[in-house]
């Protein structure tokens, strides 16, 4: 009996200098990471709407009741609005895609950034590269975006990727409801 007792207490330590270790370890690491993440969402900024100087957050009324809009930013050159980065995620193979769309006050598409996804790499993992995502840039505002798997793409299409059209629909789910955003409240 004296054993076990004398077991599970050096269990309880162990368990007890691990469990305070984590936690020192989470609270040292929490800031560098929330910079880093701050960090990367500028830099998407940037990639999908480069003219712009600097960004302006808008407060989150302005999405409300637009499913799986995560947040808007005016881009500004001069002080003067040139568009807006929207970020959108929907649900892919693998789980959510974080998409950030650039979309210029001329109704075009300046460009489209994959962020955090959870995709099948060599498969669904392909919707970050520039081969799919450059695919948006440069369609207007005008009509929704289909995604078609074979074919030669028209002015309202994406070439799917193959083998995952699951991840290429929901790209395509978060740039339609960002251009809808656009269309309907930020115009």
């Amino acid at each position: 009996m004296r054993e076990i007792l004398k077991l599970g207490l050096i269990l309880l330590i162990i368990t007890t200098v691990a469990a305070a270790v984590l936690g020192f370890t989470n609270e040292v690491t929490k800031t560098p990471i929330e910079n880093q993440i701050m960090q990367a969402n500028v830099l998407a900024r940037q990639s999908v709407l480069p003219d712009a100087e600097e960004f302006e957050a808008l407060e989150t009324e302005i999405f409300n009741g637009y499913d799986n809009i995560l947040e808007v930013y005016k881009g500004l050159q001069n002080g003067t609005s040139i568009g807006y980065t929207i970020k959108a995620n929907s649900n892919g193979y693998g789980g959510p895609i974080e998409v950030m769309i650039g979309i210029g006050l001329d109704g075009i598409v300046h460009g489209v950034s994959v962020g955090n996804h959870t995709e099948t790499p060599g498969l669904g993992a392909k919707a970050a590269e520039d081969s799919f995502k450059g695919q948006y840039t440069g369609k207007s505002t005008d009509a929704e975006l289909v995604v078609i798997k074979s074919g030669v793409p028209k002015d309202n299409e994406i070439q799917s990727i193959a083998g995952a059209t699951i991840s290429s629909r929901a790209v395509t789910n978060s740039v339609n409801m960002a251009v809808r955003l656009f269309n309907e409240k930020l115009k």
